[in-house]
This record gives structure tokens, sequence and C-alpha cells, in this order.
């Protein structure tokens, strides 16, 4: 499969399939302050909160930064994958793919194009989150399905880079051969 293809199908089912679930679940359960709906009592819900940082809600307020960062990674990674031609690795396409994913996702939150409004009656340049995860009594930040596809692919990515290079095809015959 062609890798432009492939990239391009991977972050936009990604990114949409997190939008959709968004809008379903701000939908649902209405924007914050909202009701907790229990999948599974106490461990796994949903529940909608809006995130005006980053990573577990660290520098609230900062979206023009956040969005500007956003973008320049987007650059980078197409930069990478496509001028640098690092898209002939698979396993790099997916992992880019997938981070790529939950940068535009959470980019259209964060530039407000969910169409929220604050309580000032302006846009509300938030980063929607509705699933609701509780560890051992302890309540994870609520996040989205982008935030599993940026984890995800930066998981991919440190497999990738602790896998060690695969030879090239006909080496090991090569070596036995000599």
């Amino acid at each position: 499969m062609n890798r432009y293809v492939l990239f391009v199908s991977i972050t936009l089912a990604g990114c949409l399939l997190d939008l959709l679930t968004k809008s379903w679940a701000f939908g649902w359960l209405g924007p914050p302050p909202g009701p907790r709906w229990w999948l599974i009592p106490h461990v796994f819900g949903f529940e909608t909160s809006l995130n005006r940082g980053a990573l577990f809600g660290l520098g609230q307020g900062w979206v023009l930064v956040f969005a500007a960062l956003s973008v320049l990674a987007l650059v980078a990674i197409v930069s990478w994958l496509f001028w640098a031609r690092a898209a002939r690795d698979l396993l790099l396409t997916v992992a880019l793919s997938c981070i790529s994913a939950g940068i535009v996702g959470n980019l259209y939150d964060r530039l407000g194009a969910h169409g929220l409004l604050g309580i000032d009656g302006r846009p509300d340049y938030a980063v929607r989150d509705f699933i609701l995860l509780m560890i051992f009594g302890w309540h994870w930040p609520n996040f989205n399905l982008a935030d599993t596809f940026l984890v995800s692919g930066a998981i991919l990515l440190l497999w990738h880079a602790y896998r060690g290079e695969p030879s090239p095809p006909g080496a090991r015959e090569a070596r036995t051969a000599s």
C-alpha cells in the first residue's frame, strides 16, 4: 500500500473516530459538569470535562502555544516521513499516523471548532475529554481517543527505537556464505 495513502487513512480515520466519540459523549452527557456514567462501577466510565491545557491539565490557558506546537509537530512528522523518506518503514509510518490523528483531533478542539461556549458566551478553547478511569480508587485525569492515539503512537515509536534495525534482505545469506 502506498505510504501516503496509509498515513492519510490512519490519520483521518483516527481523527474522525475521536471527534465522533467526543460529540457523542458531550451530546449524551452534556457539557461539564455532567453526570458520571459507570460502565464498570468505580473503575471505568464516562464523564465530560474540558482541558484548557495539555498533558494532565498542565499549562492551563496556553491555547495558542499548544496549537502552535501541534502545527509544528504535524509539519515535522510529514517532513520526516515524506521528505526525509522515513515512510519506507511501515512501523514508523503507522506510529506517526497515530500521533498525527491525536494531534489533529485535539487541535480541532483547542481551536474551539467544537462550538462549545464558555460562561462569557465566547468560544471555549478547550479539549473535550470524556473517558473516566479509576485506578485503585485514584481518579486518572479524564481523556479522549485522541490521547489514546498519541500514547499508542509514542509506544510504537519506542518499540521502533528499541527493536533494532532489521537486516536487509539477503544479508544473512551473504554472511553465512563468506
